[in-house]
């Protein structure tokens, strides 16, 4: 608290002292009094041990739908317990924990297995907490909805994950999704247009710049020729030559013709299985480019100088 208050007014000191018990700011040079009734909102206990403290708390981690019951339920007991049980205690344990299984609604045993393959699947594409936060709310909705009958659990994961992904402008394709799942890129993708529909989740367009630096990283293409690929790709926005292509192909068609402006050639074979599409994907959105933003004259001058030289 005190660390808010710079120097004394009076004297111009910074030699000050936070008496807690009073809840007073004092200069220690001229004595005054520069802040009273200040509240701490700090515990006020000590703790001497990570232990110690766990049983002091009065609060716990803050609720995340990553976990079946949004961390706020309770389980009866857990493995460190069985060690300070006697074998007639213990025999008891095991039957409260039977029951306690068997009483959880069909709901809870779903979104058990659910959220941990959703957190498996998030950790396998390392995507970051918000995107495994909003897919875990997004799953939680499906199922109290009845969205999950009649399709696999893995499907509406797969599905939940690559709407938040979208929602959060993470760029992962569905051939990723489909590889950490193991399930039908088609079925990832109708799963994700069924339940978006269904919850009125609105979702913006993909951008294909977002997949520039991903593509650009593996493909080992300087930063000079990535940032003109994202200007190839303001261009072709602004001539509506991205509407109604999939974002992958044309950013890496962009990367492809930036790479050889730069002289940093690649095979369409090396970009498309970076991209995670074809090469006739590649050779068509390429020469979109070439003809609609008369790309095809930098080519050739390119290749002029190189016949010079």
């Amino acid at each position: 608290m005190a660390d808010y208050i710079k120097k004394c007014p009076e004297c111009g000191g910074i030699n000050l002292f936070w008496n807690k018990e009073k809840g007073e700011v004092i200069c220690k040079d001229c004595g005054l009094v520069v802040e009273d009734k200040m509240v701490d909102f700090g515990q006020e206990w000590r703790e001497f041990d990570a232990e110690g403290g766990d049983k002091r708390r009065r609060a716990g981690a803050p609720s995340t739908y990553t976990q079946y019951d949004q961390g706020l339920g309770t389980e009866v007991g857990g493995r460190s317990d069985l060690s300070k049980l006697g074998a007639k205690s213990r025999n008891k344990f095991f039957r409260l924990r039977k029951w306690q299984y068997r009483i959880s609604t069909a709901i809870e045993r779903n979104l058990k297995l659910a959220l941990s393959e959703l957190k498996r699947v998030a950790s396998y594409l390392k995507l970051p907490r918000s995107v495994e936060e909003e897919s875990a709310r997004i799953y939680t909705l499906a199922v109290q909805r009845g969205l999950v009958r009649g399709r696999s659990m893995e499907s509406v994961v797969a599905g939940a994950l690559y709407a938040a992904c979208r929602r959060h402008e993470v760029p992962r394709t569905l051939d990723e999704l489909s590889e950490a799942s193991s399930i039908e890129k088609k079925e990832i993708g109708r799963t994700y247009r069924f339940v978006t529909r269904e919850l009125g989740i609105s979702i913006l367009p993909s951008n294909p710049a977002d997949y520039i630096p991903r593509f650009a990283s593996a493909l080992k293409i300087s930063p000079e020729a990535q940032s003109k690929s994202i200007e190839i790709l303001e261009k072709a926005q602004k001539q509506e030559l991205t509407s109604g292509r999939g974002p992958t192909g044309i950013a890496a068609a962009a990367l492809y013709v930036s790479a050889l402006l730069y002289g940093e050639k690649r095979t369409q074979r090396e970009v498309a299985d970076v991209a995670g599409v074809t090469e006739v994907t590649i050779r068509n959105r390429y020469k979109e480019l070439l003809e609609e933003l008369k790309l095809d004259k930098e080519i050739k001058k390119l290749k002029k100088k190189k016949i010079l030289a």
